[in-house]
């Protein structure tokens, strides 16, 4: 047996949850109104294209494992934990309780742009104006959808809020 036994288990649970999730968990669980306008607007929808995509990428990860059948790693030196990572981590923690507190105050697009800036910073990123832009155009392409298109409200601040 030459593939590797944890990527055979992690796409064997990978496919089960998938197809509990189809099955099961999606029917069963989410209600869909009748009167839903657009197929993508369903409630239903992207849980099922998700659980589906779940279900391929659990296929394709047992058929990789298998067919490219990679050898036994040589043995090696545990690689040491960089140098700053337990800080990095406890400012994760620290950058998740301020984005917690920030949402009902100043809303959820405004309190997400600087939390993925600061992500950005703690991940170091090599990618950092693409990482900026990308904090500051995707909250707001969010609220655009859900709000304008989707129907669905995102929490505000009390101090700004966008239209």
């Amino acid at each position: 047996m030459n593939y590797s036994r944890t990527e055979v288990g992690i796409g064997a649970a990978a496919i089960l949850v998938g197809v509990f999730l189809l099955l099961v968990g999606i029917p069963y669980g989410i209600t869909s109104p009748s009167n839903v306008s657009r197929v993508v607007l369903s409630p239903v929808f992207w849980p099922s294209i998700l659980a589906g995509l779940m279900v391929l990428i659990g296929l394709g990860l047992i058929a990789s494992s298998v067919a490219l059948k990679p050898a036994p790693p040589p043995e090696a030196a545990p690689i040491p934990a960089e140098r700053g990572s337990w800080a990095r981590l406890a400012a994760m923690a620290v950058l998740m309780v301020l984005y917690l507190f920030a949402i009902p105050r100043i809303g959820m697009v405004w309190a997400s742009i600087p939390a993925f800036i600061a992500v950005g910073l703690l991940v170091r990123t090599q990618h950092r104006v693409i990482s900026v832009v990308a904090a500051i155009c995707v909250p707001l392409v969010l609220y655009a959808f859900f709000v304008h298109v989707a129907g669905v409200s995102i929490p505000q601040g009390h101090y700004v809020r966008l239209p």
